[in-house]
């Protein structure tokens, strides 16, 4: 199998995951910083373009904005949903309020909206606050060839 492609949502650099190292030591090129740790960062619109255009593995996305409750609710079911699904799936925020442009491209209607992408491309979308195991089951039944 090849290599792998993600964009450090940190410091935007390209890294290649190579097959025989633990992607969960990965770090990004130019900060350092994990690739992966739980912790989905809100990323602002230019990385979520370069993620769309350079990530290789399937990409979550959380479009939510600071006032929304639900979002709020919603953001620790998230974090733990990415411990069960990094570093198969990358899971990201995106502020609806902060990348407007970018919300309406997506078609965002309502919040939370999870969207999930492979390959620069949308493969499924769902509104509403979900629970971490309701996140990773969505998620899994989305992308059944993944080891996800």
């Amino acid at each position: 199998m090849s290599d792998k492609m993600i964009v450090c949502s940190h410091c935007d650099s390209i890294n290649r995951l190579s097959e025989a190292r633990s992607a969960l030591e990965a770090k990004g090129g130019r900060c350092g910083r994990k690739l992966f740790a739980a912790s989905p960062q809100d990323v602002s619109g230019t990385t979520f373009e370069r993620h769309m255009a350079r990530t290789t593995i399937p990409l979550l996305v959380d479009v939510w904005a600071p006032w929304c409750g639900p979002c709020r609710v919603m953001a620790p079911a998230y974090g733990a949903a990415a411990r069960e699904l990094e570093p198969a799936v990358v899971l990201i925020k995106l502020d609806s309020d902060r990348e407007r442009a970018i919300s309406a491209q997506l078609g965002i209607r309502g919040i939370p909206t999870m969207i999930l992408f492979h390959g620069g491309k949308e493969i499924a979308r769902t509104s509403g606050a979900m629970s971490s195991a309701q996140i990773v089951r969505w998620v899994r039944e989305r992308l059944p060839a993944a080891p996800v």
